[in-house]
C-alpha cells in the first residue's frame, strides 16, 4: 500500500465517513473544514459510526487530526481526497491551492459525484496525479468507489489508489472516460428520469414507483447486474423488448418540468415534508433507519465473508 498519510478536505456528510474509513484502516488522517462547528462535531459523528460498526472509537479518533487550513492538512499527505460541496468554482479553487501546497507526489482526488474531473482541474499544471474518487453515501457502509481517469497519464495514480482502497475493504472500479455522472449516477438518474415521467403522465403515483422497484427488479440488483441479467434471459429476448419499448421511453433532454415545478413550490422532499411523496418527521426517520439498518447488515455480512 503506497499511502499512509491521508488528508480529507471537508468534514461534512461524506468527508467524515471517508475519514473514518482511512483511520479504521490504520492511516493517519488530517481532516480539514473551514466551518468550526463541523470540526467540533466530528468526534461525535465518528463515534456514531464506530458504535454502528463495532469499532473502537478511541483508537479511530487517535488517528484523526483536525484543522481549518488546507495547507496544514495536506503538508505531509500522500493522498488527498476533496469532499467539499458540489460547487465547481469552490472545487477549482481548492485544487489550485492543492497544487501549490501538497507534496509533489501526492495523489489528489475529488469525491464529486457528477462534475467531470477535467472541469475541476482546469488550469492546473500537473493533472497526471488528479483523479475522481467517487465514494457513495454513506461511504462507511457502501463499498463502491468510482476511480475516474481523465487520460492515460492518470493510470499510475489510479492503480495506486485502486490498490489502497482494496486494502481498506472497498470495491473500487475504474472509469476510463471522464464524463458527467461517471457510471453509477448516469444509471441511477436514467431510472429517475423514467420514474418521474411515469408519475407526470399519470401512469401511477410515486408510492407505486417505489414499490415496483423495491419489490420487483430492485430485489435482484444487489446480486445480479443489469447486463448479467440480460445475458441470463438471453440477448435475443432483450433485443425484442428493446425494439418495442425503447421508442416509448422518456427522452426529455433536461430536468423534467414535473420536477422543476415541485422545486419551484418548495416541495423538496423529506426536509420540507413533501416532495414526490408526503413525509412526517417520523415517516422520514423510519425511511432513514430502514436504509441505514439494511446497509449496516450488508456491511457486516461483507466483513464476515472477508
Amino acid at each position: 500500500m503506497s499511502a499512509r498519510r491521508v488528508a480529507v478536505l471537508g468534514a461534512g456528510l461524506m468527508g467524515h465517513g471517508i475519514a473514518y474509513l482511512f483511520a479504521a484502516g490504520g492511516f493517519e488522517v488530517s481532516i480539514q473544514d473551514p466551518n468550526p462547528a463541523s470540526l467540533e462535531s466530528l468526534p461525535a459523528r465518528i463515534g456514531v459510526i464506530c458504535e454502528l460498526l463495532g469499532t473502537p472509537a478511541a483508537e479511530i479518533l487517535s488517528r484523526l487530526r483536525c484543522t481549518a487550513q488546507i495547507a496544514a492538512a495536506v503538508a505531509e499527505a500522500e493522498l488527498v481526497i476533496e469532499a467539499a460541496p458540489e460547487q465547481l468554482a469552490l472545487k477549482r479553487s481548492i485544487f489550485q491551492e492543492l497544487e501549490r501546497a501538497s507534496p509533489a507526489q501526492a495523489i489528489l482526488a475529488s469525491n464529486t459525484s457528477v462534475i467531470p474531473i477535467h472541469a475541476i482541474c482546469e488550469g492546473l499544471t500537473h493533472t497526471n496525479r488528479v483523479l475522481g474518487a467517487h465514494f457513495w453515501n454513506p461511504p462507511h457502509l457502501v463499498s463502491l468507489v468510482e476511480i475516474v481517469m481523465m487520460q492515460e497519464e492518470n493510470r499510475a495514480a489510479a492503480e495506486s489508489l485502486l490498490a489502497t482502497l482494496r486494502v481498506l475493504g472497498r470495491h473500487p472500479v475504474l472509469v476510463r472516460r471522464d464524463i458527467p455522472g461517471f457510471i453509477g449516477n448516469r444509471l441511477q438518474h436514467a431510472l429517475k428520469r423514467e420514474a418521474i415521467a411515469l408519475v407526470a403522465a399519470g401512469v401511477c403515483d410515486a408510492e407505486t414507483i417505489d414499490e415496483v422497484v423495491r419489490f420487483g427488479f430492485g430485489a435482484r440488483l444487489a446480486v445480479l447486474g443489469p447486463l448479467e441479467q440480460s445475458d441470463l434471459v438471453g440477448l435475443d429476448l432483450t433485443q425484442q423488448i428493446h425494439d418495442l419499448l425503447m421508442p416509448d421511453l422518456d427522452v426529455t433532454p433536461h430536468t423534467h418540468p414535473y420536477l422543476q415545478a415541485l422545486v419551484a413550490r418548495g416541495e423538496l422532499g423529506m426536509k420540507s415534508g413533501k416532495g414526490f411523496r408526503r413525509w412526517t418527521a417520523s415517516s422520514a426517520q423510519a425511511a432513514r433507519d430502514r436504509l441505514s439498518g439494511y446497509l449496516a447488515q450488508c456491511a457486516a455480512a461483507s466483513r464476515s465473508k472477508g
